[in-house]
């Protein structure tokens, strides 16, 4: 009988990659509720945002201020990171997103990133990084501790990955079974044709944004505490994470999204111990998601249309 203990994976004790497991399923976590907001927020309104990692960033700073620089009490800190992404994203969507409507989803994309580029400045400049100083938000789930199959987990760990499940499970029955759900799904098929019928269009998109960033401050605050600091360019940058399991998903099915942003995680960190190619993982997104749209394009076929004449 084979013991988990002595089995080897690629030379390296399976004891040993418990620990990189563990990590890898709660980043994949993240990574999974950050590309579901993606996804939904780009079905609802055609846009592709890529601000998403930045505001969370500053959420993230914003009660790192608060929990270490004021008398508030801790869980209002965190509140209002959350509150800050949602806040962010409804009025870049309502005051910017009826002068991209009917843009090109490029031009879409690209105010977004300047977004991303105007916070990460400013967080540049109200919080310069470098030297010994070092920044830390640990929430209080981070202190509870618990072993799981043999490996030691933490308590923000296991809700990241629950949070995921959560979200899309929630996300897959609020489009299904709600009005404003079946208006999302309409916009994402037809945007002119959903208008014309009467949707409130604008009130569908409202939602979306603000549905979007709420999960851009959760995710930013759970990866503030899964990082061993609050770096918030590395936090920015992760949106490319995100965006993998998005495009994984194909920017449609939100359970391949989760499944995606699982992968992701996971081949980042078991990635980790092996010296060889533990440089390069921060490549697994673009690898899998590469790899991902490949597979499930390989039976869509060109049909040619021909004309009478």
């Amino acid at each position: 009988m084979i013991s988990f203990a002595t089995t080897t994976v690629f030379g390296v004790d399976w004891i040993f990659l418990k620990p990189y497991i563990v990590l890898g399923l709660a980043l994949g976590g993240v990574y999974a509720l950050s590309g579901v907001g993606v996804v939904v927020l780009y079905q609802a309104t055609g846009v592709l945002n890529l601000a998403f990692g930045a505001i969370g960033a500053a959420g993230a700073l914003i009660a790192y201020y608060l929990v270490n620089h004021t008398s508030w009490p801790h869980w209002l800190a965190y509140l209002t990171c959350v509150l800050f992404g949602a806040l962010v994203n409804v009025v870049y969507g309502m005051v910017l997103g009826p002068a991209f409507a009917g843009r090109d989803p490029l031009v879409k994309m690209m105010g977004t990133l300047a977004l991303a580029l105007i916070l990460l400045g400013v967080m540049a400049w109200r919080a310069p990084a470098g030297g010994a100083f070092v920044r830390v938000l640990q929430l209080p789930t981070s202190n509870h501790r618990y072993t799981v199959f043999g490996a030691a987990v933490n308590l923000t760990q296991i809700l990241a990955l629950a949070f995921a499940l959560v979200l899309t499970v929630g996300t897959t029955a609020f489009l299904r079974y709600t009005k404003i759900g079946t208006a999302m799904r309409a916009l994402a098929s037809d945007r002119e044709i959903t208008a014309t019928l009467g949707v409130p269009v604008r009130k569908v998109e409202l939602v979306a944004w603000l549905g979007s960033g709420l999960v851009c401050g959760g995710a930013g605050l759970l990866l503030a505490d899964l990082f061993t600091s609050l770096d918030y360019t590395a936090l920015t940058f992760l949106v490319i994470s995100s965006l993998a399991a998005a495009l994984i998903g194909r920017l449609r099915s939100l359970w391949v999204t989760l499944a995606g942003g699982l992968a992701v995680g996971l081949a980042q960190a078991v990635a980790t111990p092996y010296a060889s190619i533990s440089a390069y993982r921060t490549g697994a997104p673009f690898v899998l998601a590469i790899v991902a749209l490949l597979y499930l394009g390989r039976h869509r076929t060109v049909t040619l249309s021909r004309t009478a004449g």
